[in-house]
């Protein structure tokens, strides 16, 4: 399929160093393969992370565990990120635009519209618009993970044809490549295969996606309608390449040919269950169903404590993961009661490969 609207996400380990020093050299070479995209009529929007590691660096800090100070570091080190991209575009002839998105702005229908109408317009001004997650103040119960699903709800939000995941692999494995010498690169996976494949942990660990975020921004992004491609920041011509054919090495996610609502895969997605409803065998099979709202009497047990509207997942008594959805009663109110529990309006599908329960909150 022809590419004529790209979203490239380039992650820390692409952009910094293990000290947190700034990856000039690679960030100059993204920068000029987006641009000879450009000259050909492809529009790039870029999703980038790092401000931590480079604000970490700048402060001459040891990496701190606190939210506060993490939040601090970024936003130092955004400013730092920005202007080290800023200079590279500009000097390639390319104006950019900074914005901060966070997940609620894909769940307010209203924030969504107005994030799509700003990046049209940028888009028609010929500028790049480089997105990062507002991290300044972001918290535990709300973030995304290492921007890759932030990268996948952006491919949704500006109708992509190509998301393009830029990380320090060339792509997906069956086992960890570090450990395993025999481990295969996955050409082509499909959404309903992530459950058998061994999703790999950050290597560096200096980024906070991991192979297992990856996996969750390529469902977001085949439920989107868009193509993915998982692919290594270090592959020459990696941008071009993903234009124009593949590059070589990757791994493809292909479009799962629908395109689900925004707010289902905000829900599904960008919120963090503040409880867990383990529902029946009857609930389990009409929520299946995909048609069915989940009823209060369906619930079988309530795990955690929480106020109507929090966000919940939903699991069977086995363990296995059904869906996430919008609760519409307090926890307290759940048990004995006939009412819904979660409409179908606010409730998202999934199954356990698509949850990223290891990403920390902050880069």
């Amino acid at each position: 399929m022809p590419v004529s609207r790209l979203v490239v996400k380039i992650g820390t380990t692409s952009l910094t160093t293990a000290d947190g020093e700034f990856r000039a050299g690679i960030a100059q070479a993204l920068v000029q393969g987006i641009g000879a995209v450009r000259r050909i009529g492809v529009e790039v929007v870029v999703v980038v992370s790092g401000a931590i590691a480079l604000g970490v660096r700048r402060l001459a800090v040891a990496r701190p565990a606190e939210t506060t100070r993490l939040q601090a570091m970024s936003a130092v080190g955004q400013i730092e990120l920005l202007g080290q991209l800023a200079l590279l575009f500009h000097a390639n002839e390319m104006e950019v635009g900074q914005i901060l998105l966070a997940p609620q702005d894909f769940g307010d229908r209203r924030q969504y519209l107005h994030a799509r109408a700003t990046l049209q317009e940028l888009l028609r001004l010929d500028v790049v618009p480089v997105i990062n997650e507002n991290d300044a103040v972001a918290n535990e119960e709300i973030r995304f993970g290492d921007n890759d699903r932030l990268a996948a709800l952006v491919a949704h939000l500006v109708h992509a044809d190509l998301l393009l995941l830029l990380t320090d692999l060339p792509g997906v494995y069956d086992a960890d490549p570090h450990r395993v010498s025999g481990a295969r690169l996955l050409e082509r996976l499909e959404v309903d295969e992530f459950e058998r494949v061994q999703a790999l942990g950050s290597i560096s660990g200096r980024g906070s996606g991991g192979m297992s975020s990856k996996l969750a921004a390529a469902s977001i992004a085949a439920r989107s309608g868009v193509d993915c491609l998982i692919a290594s920041a270090e592959t020459a011509s990696v941008i071009e390449h993903a234009v124009q054919g593949r590059p070589h090495p990757s791994t493809h996610i292909p479009a799962l040919g629908v395109r689900e609502s925004a707010r289902r895969l905000w829900i599904a997605y960008a919120t963090d269950p503040e409880g867990r409803l383990v529902v029946d065998d009857g609930a389990r099979r009409a929520l299946r169903s995909g048609t069915a709202s989940l009823l209060a009497v369906g619930v079988r047990e309530v795990l955690g404590r929480f106020m109507a509207g929090a966000s919940v997942e939903i699991v069977a008594a086995d363990g296995e993961i059904l869906a996430r959805g919008l609760c519409r009663l307090d926890s307290s109110a759940i048990l004995g009661s006939r009412a819904i529990a979660v409409h179908r309006d606010d409730l998202a599908l999934l199954n356990a490969a698509e949850v990223d329960d290891h990403a920390e909150p902050l880069r």
